[in-house]
């Protein structure tokens, strides 16, 4: 099967918010969210107080609640920025490859392996649902909506492309991508997910055969 033709996509999500540089020109809330998922990112969400997140925003703790009710609140609005900036490389991909289902997955599983090599941090989505191990966490449902969109926006792609058994095809590649980032926290640098695209290539080769 041939790949489809490589294109530059841009990537939103790599673009990392300086509060130093940007302080002056980002509104509150702004700075208390971008040092906010840069310290959840650094540190763990459950590593972070509120007095931290305040001091790197250059604010205090009364503007960061009067923005956001509580801690989990804040949490919550972290992730859900962090989700739509997930979605964003999903429009990104169809408008460089319009009409063309299976060049947007490619190009997906590029983009996933790209952030696996490069920041070995992980999912900020994974890594949220490991610390707040409480069903009841408000957080819990924003990852879980989010997770869906992103397996739904997948499997709709592999059903566009013709592929019969679509939402296998979709598990298996998500299986691979989240497989493969664990790896790359756990395995070195070297480990298995260097095989990623490899492995892919095979999977959408052996369920488009059919």
């Amino acid at each position: 099967m041939s790949s489809a033709p490589t294109q530059e996509i841009s990537k939103p999500h790599e673009t990392v918010i300086s509060v130093e540089s940007e302080g002056s020109r980002m509104p509150p809330r702004a700075r208390i969210m971008a040092s906010a998922i840069d310290l959840f990112r650094q540190q763990g969400i459950k590593g972070v107080g509120v007095d931290a997140i305040a001091e790197a925003a250059d604010s205090n703790k009364m503007t960061l609640y009067r923005h956001f009710g509580s801690k989990d609140d804040l949490i919550c609005e972290c992730l859900k920025q962090v989700s739509e900036r997930r979605e964003q490389i999903w429009r990104d991909l169809e408008a460089t490859f319009p009409d063309n289902p299976l060049a947007q997955i490619r190009g997906w599983i590029e983009e996933a392996a790209e952030c696996i090599f490069n920041d070995r941090r992980g999912c900020d989505l994974a890594n949220a649902a490991v610390e707040l191990k409480e069903a009841n966490h408000p957080a819990f449902k924003v990852i879980v909506d989010a997770k869906k969109a992103h397996m739904d926006r997948l499997t709709d792609l592999c059903r566009q492309a013709g592929v019969k058994q679509a939402e296998q095809l979709a598990d298996a590649l998500m299986l691979l991508v989240e497989g493969a980032r664990v790896c790359s926290q756990s395995a070195g640098a070297e480990g298995p997910q260097q095989q990623l695209k490899r492995a892919c290539d095979a999977m959408i080769a052996a369920y488009s055969s059919d």
